[in-house]
């Protein structure tokens, strides 16, 4: 997917690697596969393929297409209203060549990024969380491409492309922002701690601590946390993402919840940061 590297940024590369095991995940399906609805609400495999497709022609400095004229109800912030246009203007194209246009346009992609200067990465810009130096703003784009391919793994059927660096920087995002999903979203009172422990190759144990108003991750203690919530890593990142619903996740015994368990269903219900 790329000619000869110029530079060695771990975040080209790690885009290379999820940009792979998303061509990979859609190799060689059958027409019909691709209208396979998946878990992002209104978007198909196809759909999912055609979003990254957008979002890298938008890097590149192409012109959008048209804003549509009446936006689908899954279409709820500003965000979506920028992609939908490019999903939608390829609703009729045969899968393969939507995933022909993928492999392309990732592969100009790659070339501008490894002969990108070395110092180029280091220039701040925006970002979906804020200006940061443009090798974070890649860092965004890996987690966002491997939650798709999950979502378009998930509705293939294909597992693949688990426990590699789409799913660290994942992971990672949703244990930075559990500060945010307690001490703003819930709230609770001072005292207060949420502990979540997630099981797996990348698994974490990240305890939360609410103390004058503010919420702070802290290394473990040892002492019993106000409620404890216990999930494997996908299910960890399904629940941050809004990927899947939370009352079933209960019910299927994906999470578990000890300690004060109506707190525990409050953080729950609380954790979609990313939808």
């Amino acid at each position: 997917m790329h000619a000869g590297p110029i530079n060695r940024e771990p975040a080209v590369d790690h885009l290379v690697e999820v940009w792979t095991s998303v061509a990979t995940a859609c190799d060689r399906i059958g027409p019909g596969q691709w209208d396979l609805t998946t878990d992002c609400p209104g978007w198909t495999v196809r759909d999912q393929v055609s979003h990254l497709i957008g979002v890298e022609r938008m890097l590149l400095g192409e012109a959008p297409p048209p804003p549509l004229a009446t936006l689908p109800d899954h279409v709820r912030n500003g965000f979506a209203e920028l992609n939908e246009p490019w999903v939608e203007v390829r609703r009729r194209v045969p899968g393969n060549e939507v995933l022909a246009e993928f492999i392309s346009v990732t592969g100009r992609r790659i070339h501008e990024l490894r002969t990108m200067p070395p110092e180029g990465f280091d220039v701040r810009s925006w970002s979906p969380v804020g200006e940061v130096p443009y090798r974070d703003f890649l860092a965004t784009r890996v987690l966002d491409c491997w939650a798709h391919e999950q979502d378009i793994r998930r509705a293939l059927g294909r597992p693949g492309g688990r426990n590699g660096v789409g799913e660290q920087a994942v992971l990672d995002r949703c244990e930075g922002t559990m500060p945010f999903v307690v001490g703003k979203r819930v709230a609770p009172p001072d005292g207060t701690s949420v502990r979540f422990i997630v099981t797996g190759v990348l698994g974490r144990q990240v305890t939360v601590v609410v103390s004058e108003g503010r919420a702070v991750a802290v290394t473990a203690n040892g002492n019993e946390s106000t409620t404890t919530l216990v999930a494997d890593q996908e299910t960890f990142w399904r629940l941050g993402f809004g990927r899947i619903d939370p009352a079933r996740a209960l019910a299927a015994g994906q999470v578990r919840v000890a300690g004060d368990i109506a707190l525990g269903h409050r953080v729950l219900e609380s954790m979609a940061f990313m939808t």
